[in-house]
């Protein structure tokens, strides 16, 4: 560090690498700095990401380092602790080392919060879970269960009854249900447990069911969660930042980094991809959000390099 870059990327999921590889192999010099604490770290396998399914989370990381390494791509391992306007330029900190860098791509990602309930996080990204797409497969046809605690509850059990003929939705903390909702959960033959859930039961190493407050044991095999999706955003609140409620009919789900469609965020040089702006992209998804973003900075550092060799140019 200590050094200019053209593009430093803070986080090296798939946002983060995917956006470096598109850099530098378009010549421009990139720093990737990571703290090695990915979203999906809990998760067992990667999925819908197309010739890659199943794919460990840390292989497929492995894997993209070295690709970007290959091109040239340096990495500093570690938390971004501030960022600044350092003139045309933006100085990031990581303990006593800075690096400056003419862009900033911020590929920070997301926390997910869990409902509070005894045993969850323990079993989260094993057998409970929240994306049907990224693990449903994995639970088909067993128990299932949904602790609802947001306004997507219902949307998840339906989702979940594509997979399994046994679903059931704990109504726990969740809203009340409309008398649509009611016919539909009737309609696809889901269950409906009213109280709140104060336990997962597990035996041995899977979870076997779900312990009411002062009530009975349910048995499931899964449950199916709705996290609260935080931004891990804290290095851009130094550059004037802040993350916005993200809501979903009415009720905040999560919050999020404001941009355009290119991943531009207000403050001139710093871009966003991913989960830190989009909670709902999966892997494959923030991915692809890297490659767009990364072509448009690209785009813009090419405009300002026109721009500079314009005004130096001494006419014949």
């Amino acid at each position: 560090m200590n050094e200019k870059y053209d593009v430093v990327v803070i986080g090296g999921g798939a946002a983060g690498l995917s956006g470096a590889l598109a850099l530098v192999r378009a010549r421009r010099r990139v720093l990737v700095i990571d703290d090695g604490t990915p979203r999906n770290a809990p998760a067992g396998q990667v999925h819908n990401f197309l010739t890659r399914d199943g794919t460990p989370p840390g292989e497929l990381l492995a894997a993209g380092r070295a690709e970007v390494a290959g091109y040239g791509g340096e990495f500093v391992f570690g938390a971004v602790t501030a960022a600044e306007r350092a003139g045309d330029d933006l100085r990031v900190a990581l303990g006593d080392q800075t690096a400056l860098a003419r862009r900033l791509l911020v590929t920070t990602g997301l926390v997910d919060e869990l409902p509070e309930v005894v045993g969850l996080a323990a079993r989260w990204g094993r057998d409970v879970l929240h994306c049907p797409y990224c693990h449903g497969w994995e639970v088909r046809d067993q128990a299932i269960g949904v602790l609802a605690s947001g306004p997507l509850a219902v949307h998840q059990a339906l989702l979940f009854r594509q997979l399994s003929d046994d679903v059931t939705l704990f109504r726990h903390t969740g809203p009340d249900l409309t008398e649509e909702q009611w016919e539909q959960l009737a309609a696809r033959g889901i269950a409906v447990v009213d109280g709140e859930v104060a336990a997962v039961e597990v035996t041995g190493d899977a979870l076997t069911g779900v312990r009411l407050r002062g009530g009975p044991v349910v048995p499931c095999q899964a449950l199916a969660v709705q996290p609260f999706f935080r931004a891990r955003a804290g290095v851009l609140g130094s550059l004037g930042l802040e993350p916005e409620p993200m809501e979903i009919n009415g009720q905040v789900i999560g919050t999020r980094i404001p941009a355009d469609q290119r991943g531009a965020t207000e403050v001139a040089g710093v871009w966003v991809a991913g989960n830190v702006t989009d909670p709902m992209a999966q892997v494959i998804s923030a991915a692809a959000a890297g490659l767009h973003t990364a072509a448009a900075i690209n785009a813009d550092l090419v405009e300002e390099d026109a721009r500079q060799a314009a005004a130096t140019r001494v006419p014949a």
